[in-house]
């Protein structure tokens, strides 16, 4: 009955330790990015409600960009060349817990939720988000070197036309979308042209979606708040 009790006692406090894991990250390797970054715009959609779901994102305690030092150094070098060229960087998210990616998959699955469906998704049927990719079970965003942003001009205050809001779930959303206009592919290519100059990959299905190729750690998921 002792030993019994006392495998309770070690898992109760194995428990609390890697809750407490869960709760911080390492300021050594982890930054926020408005510090690291003065001169960028913060839009946490997932800390407000105005992001495909409707309601703040598990995981998300403040309106903070946190990523690791690596990617913000990179960062940090892609908005001194964009500030020349007379945009700032706006970021919707970087670094997701993976607890937001199961609040995501947790919404997908009920197909009934439909909350958002006029602004993010109204082409596409709820059922077949996870078919068609727009919700995964897993996001490179949650390894800490991932952002998803776009540019602001700076003589208008106003965000550049890039052909789709951020977290569209459509074609548009593609890079080369065909119904892209001259003027925002043009857009999608300074943001492009300047990230990949610093070490940023981009994919093909989201215009505002980065990873940079030396990411510190390509097979961590993590699950820490961002506060």
């Amino acid at each position: 009955m002792k030993r019994v009790f006392n495998l309770i006692i070690i898992a109760f406090l194995l428990g609390i330790s890697a809750h407490s894991k869960a709760q911080h990250y390492d300021t050594a390797t982890f930054v926020n990015l408005s510090e690291a970054i003065p001169d960028v715009i913060l839009e946490i959609r997932y800390y407000s409600t105005y992001n495909f779901v409707g309601a703040r994102i598990d995981g998300y305690e403040a309106p903070v960009a946190l990523i690791t030092r690596r990617a913000a150094d990179s960062l940090r070098a892609v908005s001194d060349e964009l500030i020349k060229q007379g945009y700032r960087l706006k970021i919707y998210d970087a670094y997701r817990p993976q607890c937001a990616v199961d609040h995501f998959a947790r919404w997908a699955a009920d197909v009934n939720d439909t909350l958002m469906k006029p602004y993010f998704y109204p082409m596409v049927d709820k059922s077949l988000l996870f078919e068609l990719g727009f919700i995964a079970r897993k996001s490179s965003h949650s390894r800490g070197s991932t952002v998803d942003l776009t540019i602001v001009d700076m003589r208008t205050g106003k965000d550049v036309d890039m052909g789709s809001v951020f977290d569209w779930f459509g074609n548009e959303s593609h890079f080369y979308s065909r119904s892209s206009t001259p003027e925002q592919l043009h857009h999608r290519l300074i943001l492009r042209k300047a990230m990949m100059r610093h070490g940023f990959q981009p994919i093909s299905t989201e215009w505002w979606h980065y990873t940079l190729k030396n990411e510190p750690f390509p097979n961590t998921y993590f699950n820490f708040l961002v506060k």
